[in-house]
């Protein structure tokens, strides 16, 4: 598949490109393992960071926009009627590494000339401005067919300022249209984001700042118990002609257990900007235990049993560390430095094949299905529950 990538023109006034879909040919800077095929700030992100900021915005290409609204004709080009493909979503707070990861796993090469990274890195001018880089859902897609799906930052004071009118009530309508107040729908946001990603990835990783840091632990326990009713995007029931109206929540149901268990993507937790105290091997077999000991009784835990033969005990979750970029790549370290860190994830990532859908489905039914799932996910009367709970509770002005 032919995307916008390739080899630039030596010509010095040719505007960079922005890769947004790799073309057939894997060239061996995907394997490039030097210094400058990180993020963050320094070295040749700096300056792709800067470029990018006087180019058009590629944002027409997003999944799912600022208003909330997902799209399904924009990225449809891009993709085939192939069925072996891996889908690999991401979602964290702002600042913890996201794009840069997915950057990593895209195979992107710092070094080429006249090439932006696929998804955007957080600036210094970014940073000053207290802004955020990715709106709703970035897609981009490899020439291994391996969908990834960049999302904008959780628990982000940026979202919510964009977000929020003078009179506290919220721009954006993000559960079946009704009115809220925007601290609340903010919070709906992050769960939403965490639901739909689950339905549609094969695989999902979960990015938190530290060690300590159990946000998004929870934010996914929350997901967990909030997924319910719905199906995955090979689902008969979102393919048929008439799908547009997919019924109540009950018939839904019926229609998931005419296949079997309800669809849960695998997660990968990862834990980034570590200091060299936090990454000692005792202390990742603690924190392993612990968030093991804290899904035990959550669908991830029981996704990961299910490949298992049976009798067997569950397998662990999947755990990294990524220490801080600029206190593990001295000579001094006595442990895994942060690019060797970064590409044992992209390797692990790369080598996982995550749950299959129900039926076999291609990437352009898969993409359609996927902006039917997030309707129902708009529309969810479970999540609407919540919001009421929510609501009730006077956590969130009225």
């Amino acid at each position: 598949m032919a995307g916008t990538g390739g080899s630039s023109s030596s010509s010095s006034h040719q505007a960079p490109k922005i890769l947004l879909a790799k073309p057939a040919l894997v060239t061996a800077a995907k394997y490039n393992r030097g210094p400058g095929s990180g993020g963050g700030s320094g070295g040749p992100d700096d300056t792709s960071a800067s470029l990018r900021s006087r180019l058009p915005s590629v944002a027409f290409l997003n999944l799912l926009s600022d208003s909330w609204e997902f799209h399904t004709d924009r990225f449809l080009p891009f993709l085939t009627d192939n069925t072996d493909f891996t889908v690999v979503g991401v979602i964290g707070p702002t600042g913890v590494g996201k794009s840069t990861i997915m950057n990593e796993i895209y195979g992107f090469d710092a070094t080429s000339p006249g090439m932006l990274p696929p998804f955007a890195i957080e600036s210094l001018e970014t940073k000053s401005l207290a802004k955020h880089c990715t709106v709703g859902i970035e897609p981009r897609i490899t020439s291994e067919r391996i969908i990834l799906l960049d999302t904008q930052p959780v628990f982000s004071p940026s979202v919510l300022a964009d977000m929020i009118r003078s009179d506290g009530s919220s721009t954006i309508s993000v559960l079946g249209g009704e009115s809220l107040p925007a601290e609340l729908a903010h919070e709906l946001m992050s769960i939403q984001l965490g639901v739909l990603l689950t339905s549609i990835c094969h695989i999902i990783l979960v990015v938190s700042e530290g060690v300590h840091d159990n946000n998004m632990w929870r934010l996914m326990a929350t997901v967990d118990l909030l997924k319910h009713n719905l199906p995955d995007p090979s689902s008969l029931s979102l393919s048929h002609p008439h799908s547009s109206n997919l019924g109540s929540d009950k018939e839904i149901k019926d229609k998931i257990q005419e296949v079997g268990d309800e669809y849960m993507a695998t997660p990968v937790f990862v834990h980034t900007k570590l200091h060299e105290e936090d990454i000692a091997p005792n202390h990742l077999v603690q924190v392993k235990k612990a968030l093991n000991q804290y899904f035990n009784s959550t669908s991830f835990n029981k996704q990961k049993s299910m490949s298992l033969d049976s009798g067997s005990d569950p397998a662990p979750l999947e755990l990294f560390f990524i220490p801080h970029k600029f206190n593990s790549d001295h000579s001094g370290t006595q442990y895994e430095s942060y690019y060797s860190s970064l590409w044992k994830l992209r390797d692990q990532v790369l080598s996982m094949s995550g749950p299959s859908f129900s039926r076999t489905v291609s990437e352009r039914d898969w993409l359609k299905n996927s902006g039917k799932i997030w309707e129902l996910v708009k529309n969810s009367s479970t999540i609407s529950d919540y919001c009421r709970t929510l609501q009730n509770s006077g956590l969130f002005r009225r």
